[in-house]
C-alpha cells in the first residue's frame, strides 16, 4: 500500500538542498570558533548560512541567533518577562505567558498592549493568519515560514521565532531573529557564540540545512507553488463538505496557511480517524504534534467557541506541493469511506 504524507506542519521531509548542504558540512573538520585555517572554514560556512536565512527572512541587519528550535527561542526571549498571550498560541509560547488575550470565532486575537503581547503570525492546528501590530513584542513565526510571504523587518516586531523542519531543513536547529540592538538575557552560558547570547559550539551541520532549506523554499514561494497548494486544499475542502455538511472547518472565514484544513465533526473523535486514515495510508494529525498522545480538547478550538466534542473531533490535514489532485482525491474517498461507517454506527 502507497503511502501519503498530509501533515506538513507536524515536520516536513528534508529537501535534497538542505540534505546536500549538511553533507558539504559534515566535509569541515574546524570548529568556527578557532582561529587556524579549518576554523575559519567553519566560520565562513556559519556567517554565509547566517546571512542565507538573513535574506530567506527578510532579516537583513537584524541580529540571527541560532538555536535547537523555536522552543529555546521563544524561552530566550519570553521566560520572566510578564508577556500576554491568547489560548491558541503553540505551548512552546504560552508556557511562559498570561493567555488573557480575547480570541474570536474564526480564531483571529485582539491585541491592546502589542509591546507585551506576543502574537503568532499563523496557527499550526487551523492555518488561521494574524494580523501583526506595529511595536509587537514577539511573534512565532514558524508555520508561516516559507508558506506565506513576509519580511521580519517590515513587521514591526521585536522578536521572531523559526524551526528548520517546517520547511524541508532538519530538526533541531532553529533561530531568534532579534531587531538590532535588542538584547535577551543567555539561557545557555559558558563561551561566547552566538554574540554572546547561546554558548556550545554551533551545530554547524544544522545550520547549513537550515540555510539551504530557507533558500529554496522562498524560491517555491516566489514561484507560486503555495498558490497551487490552496487550489488543492480548497477543492480537498469542498469534497469533504459534500460529504459531512454538518462538519466545520476551523478558522474557515479567516485567511489562512494555503495547506491546512482544520477539521470537526462532532462526536467522532479525532484519534479515532487518524487511525483510521493511517490504515488507509495517509498521515494525518489530531492537531499539534506536540500534543500528540494527550487525551484533551485543542484549547485553541475552545478558545474559538468549539465545544469539548467539537474539538476533541478535529484533524488537521496539512498538504504539501507535492501532493497532486489525485491524491487530494484519493484522501477525500478514504475519509468518506471512514465516515460512512461511522455515521451507520451512530445513526
Amino acid at each position: 500500500m502507497s503511502r501519503h504524507y498530509l501533515d506538513w506542519n507536524a515536520t516536513t521531509p528534508i529537501r535534497a538542498e538542505a540534505k546536500a548542504a549538511m553533507i558539504e558540512a559534515m566535509d569541515l573538520a574546524g570548529n568556527p570558533s578557532s582561529v587556524h585555517t579549518e576554523g575559519r572554514a567553519a566560520k565562513m560556512l556559519l556567517e554565509r548560512s547566517r546571512e542565507k536565512l538573513a535574506a530567506a527572512l527578510g532579516a537583513e541587519g537584524a541580529d540571527i541567533v541560532f538555536t535547537s528550535g523555536t522552543t529555546e527561542a521563544a524561552s530566550m526571549v519570553l521566560a520572566g518577562q510578564g508577556i500576554h498571550c491568547a489560548p491558541v498560541e503553540h505551548s512552546a509560547i504560552k508556557v511562559w505567558c498570561e493567555q488573557d488575550l480575547e480570541v474570536d470565532a474564526d480564531g483571529i486575537v485582539t491585541v491592546t498592549d502589542p509591546a507585551r503581547t506576543s502574537l503568532q503570525l499563523a496557527n499550526n492546528e487551523t492555518g488561521v493568519l494574524q494580523a501583526l501590530p506595529e511595536g509587537l513584542a514577539s511573534s512565532d513565526l514558524t508555520q508561516a515560514f516559507g508558506k506565506v510571504p513576509f519580511a521580519f523587518n517590515w513587521l514591526g516586531i521585536t522578536a521572531g521565532f523559526v524551526s528548520a523542519h517546517k520547511l524541508g531543513g532538519p530538526k533541531g536547529i532553529g533561530a531568534l531573529i532579534l531587531k538590532k540592538g535588542v538584547e535577551v538575557p543567555a539561557l545557555i552560558r559558558g563561551g561566547g557564540q552566538e554574540q554572546g547570547r547561546r554558548a556550545g559550539t554551533e551545530n554547524l551541520v544544522g545550520i547549513a540545512g537550515f540555510a539551504a532549506a530557507a533558500e529554496a523554499a522562498q524560491k517555491d514561494l516566489a514561484a507560486g507553488l503555495w498558490d497551487e497548494v490552496a487550489a488543492r486544499r480548497d477543492l480537498l475542502e469542498a469534497r469533504l463538505m459534500a460529504i459531512a455538511p454538518e462538519a466545520r472547518i476551523a478558522g474557515k472565514g479567516a485567511r489562512r496557511l494555503p495547506n491546512t484544513t482544520c477539521l470537526l465533526t462532532s462526536g467522532w473523535k479525532g484519534e479515532t480517524q487518524v487511525m483510521q486514515m493511517d490504515l488507509a495510508g495517509f498521515a494525518v494529525s489530531a492537531g499539534s504534534a506536540c500534543s500528540s498522545g494527550k487525551v484533551r480538547a485543542s484549547g485553541a478550538l475552545q478558545a474559538m467557541g468549539y465545544s469539548d466534542s467539537q474539538a476533541q473531533s478535529a484533524i488537521r490535514i496539512s498538504i504539501s506541493p507535492a501532493l497532486g489532485d489525485d491524491q487530494v482525491n484519493r484522501f477525500a474517498d478514504a475519509w468518506e469511506t471512514a465516515y460512512s461507517r461511522w455515521r451507520e454506527r451512530n445513526g
